[in-house]
């Protein structure tokens, strides 16, 4: 407290009800006036990449422990029956960074409200970067969906829902490309019923193995293989379409990080609108530090737990040098030495450290 005090000008720290009560105040449009402003300021600072972002969809489930607004019985594979909230995420792969997040009723599906989230998520970027191709697994595999990807000129990657229909189609496959001894590739093309168009699904098929546990279906024509398909608008092979999908396995790290790196699905309110309200706070501090970690030229990336643990942790012991106060930071937790690389690359940083807020006029 005093050397926070003597150093950053703070007299005092809010409590936790203090801090409590300002989520409180949140309504739905404080939501949106609040944090899309905030939001601009990581946006500008992505890193431009020639050839463009993979853009993630997935959702997630928050358990939930009492009577907040929003939380339903939904799919909760961890604990059926248990009332949830079910937030829906987009995340840039190649960047760290979750460009867009809704907090939504646990008893939503997957792609419930996904192109009115798409929409928002766009235009959030702009026409800052590029999006080369969207992922998402099977709770996307939605006519609509695909429908607006397709009018954005959006191209696609997403794991189809195994219908009775695509399993017959996938089993009549007879051309396929061998990649090993384990996997094959095909691919067929197929106008759903409701569909306004055909479109290209790629089969992934896999030999059974058991010391190796298959993430695909079986199916009863086909003994000895399980398939996995996926329906997409690109062009590529096959083979380069799986590949890139299995990419996306990293949002599923993105989700671990947010909720046991930073708490993102315990800190929960009564209120639905407090709750999205730190659900936002949560993902801006997520690429923040994202952004902290391209600042200070990090060679790799650092997940929340491990900067933590090896960047901002520190023991260190409050002095004074004449009339200066001094920290002296601990050896053993690497001390100054192994710090000030850092603090010189966050010295250089060129771009201001936080929005500045107007100053109110004086009369």
């Amino acid at each position: 407290m005093r050397l926070s005090s003597s150093w950053g000008g703070i007299a005092w720290f809010p409590t936790d009800s203090t801090i409590r009560n300002v989520f409180k105040r949140f309504s739905p449009g404080a939501v949106v006036r609040f944090f899309e402003p905030l939001w601009e300021w990581p946006m500008e600072r992505l890193p431009e990449r020639r050839e463009g972002y993979s853009l993630d969809l997935d959702s997630t489930v928050f358990e939930r422990y009492g009577q907040q607004e929003g939380a339903r019985r939904g799919y909760n594979p961890r604990k059926p029956g248990r009332a949830s909230h079910h937030p829906l995420l987009a995340v840039l792969g190649e960047s760290y960074f979750v460009l867009h997040g809704w907090l939504r009723s646990g008893n939503c599906s997957s792609s419930r409200g996904a192109v009115e989230f798409l929409k928002e998520a766009l235009a959030r970027l702009g026409g800052r970067q590029r999006i080369r191709v969207v992922r998402a697994d099977s709770g996307f595999f939605d006519q609509e969906l695909l429908s607006f990807l397709e009018e954005r000129e959006l191209p696609y990657i997403i794991v189809a829902r195994m219908t009775r229909w695509l399993r017959r189609e996938a089993a009549r496959v007879s051309q396929w490309e061998r990649l090993d001894e384990n996997y094959s590739t095909g691919e067929f093309r197929l106008q759903l019923f409701g569909w306004d168009r055909a479109r290209r699904f790629v089969v992934i098929r896999e030999r059974l193995r058991e010391e190796q546990r298959s993430p695909g279906r079986r199916l009863l024509e086909v003994p000895g293989y399980t398939f996995r398909l996926l329906v997409t608008s690109c062009s590529a092979s096959p083979a380069e379409l799986w590949r890139d999908y299995n990419q996306r396995a990293d949002m599923e790290k993105r989700i671990a990080e947010l909720k046991y790196d930073l708490a993102a699905d315990d800190f929960c309110l009564r209120q639905f609108f407090a709750t999205e309200a730190v659900f936002c706070s949560i993902l801006m501090l997520f690429n923040l530090l994202a952004e902290f970690q391209r600042a200070s030229g990090m060679k790799s990336y650092r997940q929340p737990a491990s900067l933590r643990m090896q960047v901002f942790l520190c023991g260190a012991i409050a002095g004074r040098a004449g009339h200066r106060l001094v920290l002296h930071l601990s050896q053993a937790w690497g001390g100054l030495q192994q710090r000030k690389p850092l603090f010189d690359s966050l010295s250089a940083y060129g771009q201001p450290t936080s929005p500045k807020l107007a100053s109110p006029t004086i009369t």
